[in-house]
């Protein structure tokens, strides 16, 4: 039984990112050709992003009421709906402020996706008596990650060649059988779903304020380990929204499957950090060094990306740069996890997400502004020198576990 959740858990994961990243690679200049400036190309992502931050909590208490499937089923419904409306808006020309409320609706069915799909998984291998480490599954899947990135981002620069439209649409079909799959596919194991009623919302979002006080922001690993997600995601978001840009502009040539090309690069960068976790963990036994070692790697080589200008050597550098977070990412989920209650689960990783939500606001609208008045490269310098605030982060995070932060023997 734990096999076939840790494949489930691998599908939905793979034909999620598939689906997102088809207009990763060329959001931006989907938008800068429905009228947008670079300035309201971040604002509209900053749209995004703060409706991810805002309905974190209510989404989160849907997924630790109701059930996680049901959480995952309206991610995929709202998801579908707002794709679409994106092609209309820049087909009907209607320009910044309706890409910016669908924006915040697109935030708000991620939010149903984030948390609830990672604590479907660790709750349901609990139950089914799984007792191996985690790092492995969040490894394998965060390459899954990249795959699903790299064909999706292959595929929506070779579409979006065509007409930039396309890869938008083909997303919207790919949503309707991963909504089978969740439907037919995900069951509710090492959880009781429970019925949430309209007039008891307000007491359950202040429930999971307090829960969220006292198991995210009130623990001493906890709270260090999500300040550092405001601070990773304050660039993440804004440097791959602009690169789609700024990378043509060092190439001087405006060819839209380049970017396409090297979306699919960043998804093997991803895997290939993926891959490195079990050789660096051998090497540097503590969850929060190896962290560390991600934080310093991806500021030098964004600081670089931004001071450099031969666009060969910023691409590499920006790939270094996917390689630290692929690292980073399946370790800080397995001890961000191993720090949390089960019946918690969902709502202190939508916390977490919140927090980054958070940073990518800030990062999109200061760095977005930046870039405008200056220049994106300009924006990428600075932006790559404050990534360093994750350092004394993780650092505290370690001073305060004794118990948690080695690798399992």
């Amino acid at each position: 039984m734990s096999a076939r959740i840790i494949r489930t858990y691998y599908a939905i994961t793979a034909l999620f990112n598939l689906a997102m990243s088809l207009i990763w690679g060329i959001d931006t200049l989907f938008k800068l050709g429905a009228g947008l400036d670079i300035f309201h190309v971040m604002l509209t992502n900053a749209a995004f992003t703060l409706g991810s931050m805002v309905f974190e909590i209510p989404t989160g208490v849907v997924a630790d009421t109701v059930g996680r499937r049901i959480s995952l089923l309206l991610c995929l419904a709202t998801l579908f709906v707002t794709t679409l409306l994106y092609v209309g808006i820049a087909w009907r020309g209607g320009g910044f402020w309706p890409f910016a409320l669908v924006s915040v609706f697109l935030g708000l069915g991620y939010t149903f996706y984030t948390g609830a799909v990672d604590a479907w998984l660790v709750d349901a291998l609990k139950a089914t008596g799984y007792t191996e480490p985690l790092e492995p599954v969040f490894a394998r899947g965060q390459m899954l990650f990249g795959a699903g990135m790299l064909v999706g981002t292959i595929g929506g620069g070779l579409l979006g060649q065509i007409h930039l439209y396309i890869p938008y649409l083909v997303r919207a079909a790919v949503v309707v059988p991963l909504f089978l799959l969740a439907w037919f596919r995900m069951p509710e194991l090492g959880y009781t779903p429970r019925t949430l009623e309209l007039r008891r919302v307000p007491a359950e979002m202040r429930r999971v304020f307090v829960e969220g006080m006292r198991y995210g922001l009130e623990h001493p690993v906890v709270r260090p380990v999500m300040l550092a997600s405001l601070v990773s995601m304050s660039f993440m978001i804004f440097g791959f929204y602009s690169w789609q840009r700024y990378f043509l502009d060092l190439l001087g040539k405006d060819l839209v499957w380049v970017d396409g090309v090297i979306s699919s690069l960043v998804g093997l960068s991803l895997i290939a950090g993926n891959a490195l976790v079990a050789p660096v963990s051998r090497v540097v036994r503590t969850r929060t060094g190896v962290l560390m070692v991600s934080v310093a790697v991806q500021a030098a080589s964004v600081v670089l990306c931004g001071l450099l200008t031969d666009f060969y050597v910023v691409v590499a550098l920006y790939l270094v740069y996917g390689v630290a977070v692929g690292l980073a990412m399946p370790v800080k989920q397995a001890y961000l996890n191993a720090h949390i209650p089960t019946a918690q689960r969902a709502t202190i990783i939508s916390l977490d997400s919140m927090f980054a939500n958070a940073g990518g606001v800030i990062g999109q609208s200061g760095w977005g502004w930046l870039a405008r008045v200056r220049s994106i490269g300009e924006a990428w310098a600075f932006a790559g020198a404050t990534l360093l605030v994750g350092l004394p982060l993780y650092w505290v995070a370690r001073r305060n576990d004794r118990r948690l932060d080695a690798f399992p023997a």
